[in-house]
């Protein structure tokens, strides 16, 4: 691909192409948001990044640095909203200006992912630089030691990888070192999905493909005292969002590559989803479930339950496929998980993360010391977790509807207003900062943020970024 080096006559150019004549008199004009963008960005670069990649939050003068906990002058994260969130900014900048500034700070981005790339293919939470740093692992590129973990929890191997599908999409598949990482991460997350179609928590290498292929179902035995599985995270999985963000990998693998390995495992992970459906009364979905597709125990705070979160994030993923399929067997399964979850709604609204097999009561766990046990009482709850999570039963039920009676679903763009963009313009300080003060507290691994604290935030100055960058495609 040929690269767009943009000089000051060509900003300029662009900047007087986009003429505020045109909007309304109060909407910002095109160079007041390309040069708060470029000044955001390269502070973000020059001063924040550390070996091209980012963590969670900054203090404002960067002395300290948080991922999950305090991280290290030569840590960096991966699990979002770390270093794939920002170079997925770094790129919709790039697309929305052809300034190749923005490419090349996304590809120094990728490149810092490239080198925390494991053995096994995909990538653990965080990667260290420092050879003999507590967090290092096995790289792909031999300089690390230690664990070969590829990790699907929390989108951590998901979001690197769509993020080099992408960038590997705008080199026109011409830069090798891109590619490679891209195509190795695919294979490696192929391999990993059993012969049901589920996927592992954490691989290490090709999964089982002979284990067997059956209905899930409840667990004969007492769950409370029995069946606990030390390696939960070899098992087939479901948590934190797992069969979205896979899904969203391999739908635009399949667009991007338009290799039919990508669109046959989609399908695969679809039927898994149909085969964990659990049995009426209860026709959710669990977190975690057994090779003998019995819901299990992971941590020593997540029970084996019917779960809320990872239900409604089957739903989503079950009309994702079939946007993509038009096989109705994928939604199949939702009117009753739709009916079951509404009749579960807790009294505020919410649903319950975790509800008792075959009494449905929702679920929660106490603590003495670092002793857990389990209640029904949702008055004293441990804070470091989500036990409770919002529903949106509504917008899957319209989302339902429409798909089950239109044509496939196309994705626009949605326009991004003025309104929307002046706050952004506004709170940009002078050295090119978003600053954010916490209004609530908040634990993010070992550290706890009170209300006041100020910090510097990956994941706010991604949003801004790309909505600004939305501003300029859709507004302009």
């Amino acid at each position: 691909m040929r690269c767009i080096h943009l000089g000051l006559a060509a900003l300029l150019s662009i900047c007087l192409s986009y003429s505020p004549l045109s909007a309304a008199d109060n909407d910002p004009p095109a160079a007041e948001v390309l040069a708060a963008m470029k000044k955001a960005a390269t502070y973000f670069h020059d001063e924040v990044a550390v070996h091209g990649g980012y963590v969670y939050f900054y203090s404002p003068d960067l002395t300290q640095r948080f991922g999950e906990g305090t991280a290290s002058a030569d840590q960096i994260w991966v699990q979002p909203p770390g270093t794939p969130t920002v170079g997925m900014a770094y790129l919709e900048a790039y697309r929305a200006t052809t300034d190749d500034y923005y490419l090349k700070v996304a590809t120094e981005t990728a490149e810092a992912l490239i080198y925390g790339q494991l053995e096994s293919g995909g990538w653990t939470n965080c990667i260290d630089f420092n050879p003999k740093g507590e967090r290092t692992a096995q790289y792909r590129n031999g300089k690390g030691r230690g664990r070969n973990n590829s990790s699907l929890d929390d989108d951590q191997t998901q979001s690197a990888i769509r993020f080099l599908v992408q960038l590997d999409k705008t080199y026109e598949f011409k830069n090798e070192t891109i590619h490679s990482a891209a195509s190795t991460a695919l294979d490696a997350l192929l391999a990993a999905q059993y012969a049901n179609g589920a996927f592992p928590q954490v691989w290490t290498g090709p999964v089982d493909q002979a284990l067997p292929i059956q209905q899930a179902s409840f667990p004969k035995y007492d769950w409370k005292t029995e069946g606990r599985v030390k390696n939960y995270w070899d098992m087939y999985t479901l948590n934190d969002g797992l069969a979205g963000s896979v899904a969203a990998v391999l739908i635009e693998s399949h667009e991007t590559y338009g290799d039919d390995r990508y669109l046959a495992s989609l399908k695969k992970l679809g039927d898994f989803l149909i085969l964990a459906q659990l049995p009426s009364p209860q026709p959710g979905w669990a977190q975690q479930y057994s090779y003998d597709m019995n819901p299990i125990w992971a941590r020593r705070f997540e029970p084996a339950a019917v779960a809320g979160r990872e239900s409604q994030d089957a739903i989503e993923t079950l009309l994702a496929i079939f946007n993509v399929t038009r096989d109705k067997k994928y939604l199949e399964p939702i009117p009753k998980a739709v009916n079951y979850l509404e009749a579960s709604i807790l009294p505020d609204g919410q649903l319950a993360r975790y509800y008792e097999m075959q009494t449905n009561r929702p679920l929660y766990m106490n603590r003495n010391g670092k002793d857990y046990f389990l209640t029904y009482d949702d008055k004293d709850l441990p804070d470091h977790y989500g036990w409770k999570t919002d529903q949106k039963l509504e917008r899957l039920k319209n989302e339902y509807r429409k798909l089950a009676n239109s044509p496939k679903a196309v994705i626009t763009n949605r326009k991004v207003s003025a309104d929307q963009v002046k706050p952004i313009l506004a709170s940009l300080d002078d050295q090119g900062r978003w600053i954010t003060t916490f209004s609530d507290e908040k634990l993010v691994g070992d550290q706890r943020f009170r209300p006041g604290d100020q910090y510097i935030s990956s994941q706010t100055f991604a949003k801004n970024i790309e909505t600004l960058s939305g501003y300029l495609k859709t507004s302009h």
